[in-house]
């Protein structure tokens, strides 16, 4: 029997959680609403969207779950400006496909996002701009160089607008501010003209990767990442990988023929691979984008992909998983120079572990000099690991070990981490990572000193660092 009271993420599936109610507003009235009866009842309240944020930063034990996804709407669509208002409970497909049914295709000028996170598609705005996420661009910073404006609904009940000239330092604190700050209740995003784009793909090493920036105009190549080698007993393990990169063409949209795509069934076979047999899974997802290569896109398509929810429960019966698991995300930032030095290190320690890695992309990313809780420091290069996790307690020790060690040898070279897809860092690696860290948590408690807005990812830094 589905209990609504319990919510767990639908990735990793490591976050249950008992919440006091669920609250469901549509509409910025109803978000400032509830949160007046919130601070009415003395409850706290958590926000919550598409659910795959993994580090328990959308839900909060004994909380009021404000859940966003049925607040939805495209508010406002400005041609001439390339700018769309949307309610931030609204989720990237339906964002895209919204966007171009406002648009006659004979325009001069058709506009579309410039870009999302790769991976599930089904997240919604207010939970991309809380956590600042980034998507495949080969120059931009992350989203918080696609917002123009948004509402945030304080811990007061209050609707205030935020920009880079109005109420700027909500705007500096809430993308990225993990919904502590507020409700993100309405964004206004920056379009880029929809162009058509071409896939390019190549096998690579990491040292040909990190050239590809200086060497490619990036008027033209706008998108890319690498799906490096995961089969730990081959000398390509972590350095080597296929990139696939999208360039502008000049080919009418109306002779864009339907891409190959993998279907369901292939992304399930290739999870099946990666668990099993992983110099096999090498060679068919390899061959599979090979045979991609030259495939033409809209630019604000081409990353949609098939991401089914719940996908490890099925694949632990066809395993025999004496228990459940999933795949535990943990993202790294390095100079961009020492890459192959940095995944060379992570190759010698993951080999040696039981923590084997099921998928993994590297991406690039600009410096973002606007939020204060920037995780986007230097123009790194961003290293995504899924580690296969045991829902077991042995199990949880030895991925929180592995990524703790991959903190480290991050740290060890000037780089980072990214707050969002676990609790297992210790303080030292926190503050490390995260220089402003206090600050920020030092603004939560002046802005919000009643703590309104909370999280189990919240509270469990505040304690963190509470501690002596």
């Amino acid at each position: 029997m589905n209990d609504p009271l319990l919510v767990n993420d639908l990735h990793s599936a490591l976050n249950p959680t008992r919440v006091a109610c669920v609250l469901a507003p549509r509409g910025t009235a109803e978000i400032s609403a509830a949160v007046h009866a919130a601070i009415a009842a003395g409850a706290q309240l958590a926000v919550s969207g598409g659910r795959h944020a993994m580090g328990g930063q959308q839900f909060g034990t004994g909380t009021w779950l404000l859940d966003l996804r049925g607040h939805s709407s495209i508010r406002q669509f400005d041609a001439r400006r390339g700018l769309v208002t949307v309610d931030a409970g609204i989720e990237w497909p339906a964002l895209i496909a919204g966007c171009a049914a406002l648009q006659s295709p004979d325009a001069a000028t058709t506009w579309g996002i410039r870009q999302k996170q790769t991976g599930a598609d089904r997240l919604t705005l207010g939970g991309a701009l809380a956590a600042n996420i980034h998507g495949r661009g080969l120059r931009l910073p992350p989203i918080v160089g696609d917002v123009e404006a948004f509402t945030l609904i304080g811990p007061d009940g209050l609707a205030r607008p935020c920009s880079r000239d109005e109420n700027a330092d909500l705007f500096r604190l809430a993308i990225g501010g993990y919904g502590l700050f507020g409700v993100i209740a309405e964004v206004t995003l920056r379009l880029m003209p929809r162009v058509p784009v071409q896939r390019s793909v190549e096998i690579l090493t990491l040292d040909e990767l990190v050239r590809v920036p200086e060497e490619r105009d990036t008027t033209d190549w706008l998108f890319g990442d690498f799906q490096y080698s995961i089969d730990e007993k081959s000398p390509d393990f972590l350095q080597r990988g296929v990139f696939s990169a999208y360039r502008r063409c000049d080919e009418p949209p109306a002779e864009l023929a339907a891409p190959r795509q993998l279907r369901e069934s292939d992304w399930e076979e290739l999870l099946w691979l990666a668990h099993t047999d992983r110099a096999k899974v090498w060679e068919v997802y390899s061959g599979f984008y090979r045979a991609t290569h030259g495939q033409r896109y809209w630019s604000d398509t081409h990353q949609l992909s098939v991401y089914p929810d719940h996908y490890h429960t099925a694949l632990d019966r066809r395993l025999g998983s004496p228990c459940p698991c999933s795949e535990m995300i943990s993202e790294l930032y390095v100079p961009r120079g020492l890459l192959r030095e940095f995944m060379g290190r992570a190759g010698d320690l993951l080999r040696s572990g039981e923590t084997p890695v099921i998928y993994g992309t590297i991406r690039l990313i600009e410096r973002d000099t606007e939020t204060l809780l920037a995780w986007a420091r230097e123009p790194w290069a961003c290293i995504i690991f899924n580690l296969h996790c045991e829902h077991t307690p042995a199990g949880l020790a030895r991925a929180a070990a592995a990524f703790r060690a991959l903190i480290d040898l991050a740290l060890a070279l000037g780089g980072s981490y990214y707050l969002t897809y676990h609790r297992w860092a210790n303080r030292t690696q926190v503050e490390a990572a995260h220089p402003r860290f206090r600050e920020f948590l030092a603004e939560k408690k002046a802005r919000d000193p009643g703590e309104i807005f909370s999280s189990d990812w919240y509270r469990h830094h505040r304690d963190l660092f509470a501690a002596p």
